[in-house]
């Protein structure tokens, strides 16, 4: 189950992700509510722990904006309000579940596990793109019928491109979709994971799957190089 932590306070955001990798979650942590706008809008979470009081925005501004998008992903408000009808704001302003700070872990816990999605079939396991299939628990990418093992990082930075086929993606929104608060944006991490990527599944195929669009990012898909009429 991936989540995202939309928190500012840098000793909280960190509290919580560790005790949720603990129990096998997959974290990133925005420490801006635009960030984590764009991040939550993006798609791949199941999971959504949104602080109620930002630097830059409000948490509940957050939520209405990710609910006018038609963003589904559950979302739990962490609030430090305790006015008598903070915890209906919550709910009015889209979210599924509202926690006062300061709050146990344990309790945390058993509300993101009562909001976590059940065990889903295999099928829903597997994506498909492109004539690319990617199996996301075994680790696999099969193209043409070869079976290839990737790494973790490299099945996350697949699997970005394959829920996003055709749209040019930025090397912000691949950082923080694969390394979260970890990514360095004057690293090379990108350009070598992309590179590996080309190198296990494009070679020896007449159609590449991984484009570099100079001065934008990477796309993902097809082209037809054939010039239009």
């Amino acid at each position: 189950m991936r989540v995202l932590i939309v928190e500012d306070n840098p000793k909280t955001a960190l509290a919580v992700s560790k005790g949720l990798a603990r129990h096998g979650y997959i974290v990133d942590v925005s420490h801006s509510g635009q960030q984590g706008e764009e991040l939550a809008a993006a798609g791949g979470y199941e999971l959504v722990l949104l602080d109620q009081m930002l630097h830059d925005r409000g948490g509940m501004d957050v939520c209405r904006n990710l609910r006018a998008r038609n963003i589904g992903t559950p979302i739990i408000l962490m609030t430090a309000l305790t006015a008598p009808d903070a915890e209906a704001d919550a709910f009015q302003s889209g979210a599924n579940d509202a926690i006062t700070k300061p709050f146990a872990f344990e309790e945390l816990l058993a509300r993101v596990r009562a909001l976590g999605p059940r065990e889903k079939h295999p099928a829903e396991r597997t994506l498909r793109s492109e004539g690319l299939e990617l199996d996301l628990h075994a680790r696999k990418a099969t193209r043409a019928g070869e079976s290839i093992s990737l790494s973790k990082k490299e099945v996350a930075l697949l699997e970005f491109f394959m829920r996003h086929p055709g749209r040019i993606l930025t090397r912000e929104e691949i950082g923080q979709w694969v390394w979260g608060s970890r990514y360095e944006p004057n690293g090379n991490s990108i350009e070598v994971y992309v590179s590996t990527l080309r190198r296990k599944l494009d070679r020896g195929h007449d159609r590449p799957l991984f484009h570099t669009i100079k001065g934008a990012g990477y796309r993902f898909g097809w082209i037809d190089p054939s010039p239009s009429p």
